[in-house]
């Protein structure tokens, strides 16, 4: 990447972020935390959009880090009376600590295999946490006590069930996930997974090791998709065991592909699309997902690589 690429990148990422700093002054409540939603989403959709844009690797277990995130947080408050810090940076541990194993193991591994091994883990990950019902409350889940979504700030006290706290710190995650991501492609460790996505043979025949470069944006991939289960715990009060389940690894995929696999904002553009289409057309009719798949299927017509990736492909090359 150019210096020019990159001050382009950074400029138009800070102006999106400050766009929606000054978002939550003008939009009514709901839909604050609508947006609140959808930027704790998009961190989840950043993260697996380093591990299929940035390297090309498919997974379709991406929801156990999400998972991970969510029950290292939300049962280290639950059971144990953790501090709002401390309990994030348990599942920080945790997701980079799991991912780090996984990726050992699943790496191992190519193409459909890869995606199989890793659809298999997230499946014990979530018989799992029906399995310790006894710690998890099974599919019903848990909901997080309100004093225990408090902290002392100094003289003050953060409380997190606060619509306009949680719009900011969600945020502030979304502004970390992708500085940390636009950073590490601007330096040599980016540069080498996007040349193993591009051509693995011959970097490998330059003298890179491979292995260890997959394994490293795996584990930067599920430590983001684990922060952000973390903070939809802790922010709106609710781990179940639905967040481990296959339909949130389909999810992220959909966000990712509709924005543009490969660009830096585009998972952010497709949580936005995806989560608004849900919700304008289930208040029409009971058929919306039937309706979002046509709509779908449109996008991708006119937009085959994502919105920002067919931006880029056609009109503006330095996007990253």
């Amino acid at each position: 990447m150019t210096a020019s690429a990159f001050q382009k990148n950074l400029a138009l990422t800070l102006l999106v972020l400050a766009a929606l700093l000054l978002l939550q002054f003008v939009l009514p409540e709901y839909h604050v935390l609508m947006a609140t939603r959808m930027m704790v989403l998009a961190v989840f959709a950043v993260g697996f959009n380093a591990l299929l844009g940035y390297i090309g690797l498919l997974s379709l277990g991406h929801a156990m880090f999400f998972a991970c995130g969510l029950y290292a947080a939300g049962l280290s408050v639950y059971h144990f009376g953790f501090s709002l810090p401390a309990a994030f940076g348990v599942s920080l541990i945790a997701s980079a600590v799991l991912s780090l194993v996984i990726g050992a193991i699943t790496l191992r591994t190519i193409r459909v295999s890869f995606m199989i091994v890793t659809l298999m883990f997230a499946q014990v990950g979530y018989l799992a946490v029906l399995y310790f019902a006894e710690w998890t409350n099974g599919q019903e889940g848990l909901s997080l006590p309100a004093a225990a979504r408090q902290m002392a700030l100094g003289p003050w006290t953060l409380n997190i069930a606060d619509a306009v706290t949680r719009y900011n710190i969600a945020l502030a995650l979304l502004a970390a996930s992708l500085g940390i991501l636009l950073l590490y492609l601007k330096g040599t460790r980016g540069r080498v997974a996007t040349a193993i996505r591009d051509n693995e043979g011959r970097t490998e025949m330059l003298g890179f090791n491979v292995f260890a470069a997959k394994l490293e944006m795996f584990v930067v991939s599920g430590t983001l998709s684990g922060a952000a289960g973390a903070a939809y715990g802790l922010l709106f009060g609710y781990i179940g065991a639905t967040f481990a389940s296959f339909q949130y690894s389909i999810e992220a995929l959909l966000f990712t592909l509709l924005g543009g696999a490969g660009t830096l904002l585009g998972p952010l553009i497709g949580v936005v699309l995806m989560v608004a289409m849900i919700d304008k057309l289930s208040e029409l009719t009971s058929a919306y997902f039937l309706v979002i798949g046509v709509v779908l299927i449109a996008l991708i017509l006119w937009f085959p690589k994502g919105i920002l990736g067919t931006i880029r492909e056609r009109w503006a090359p330095w996007l990253l």
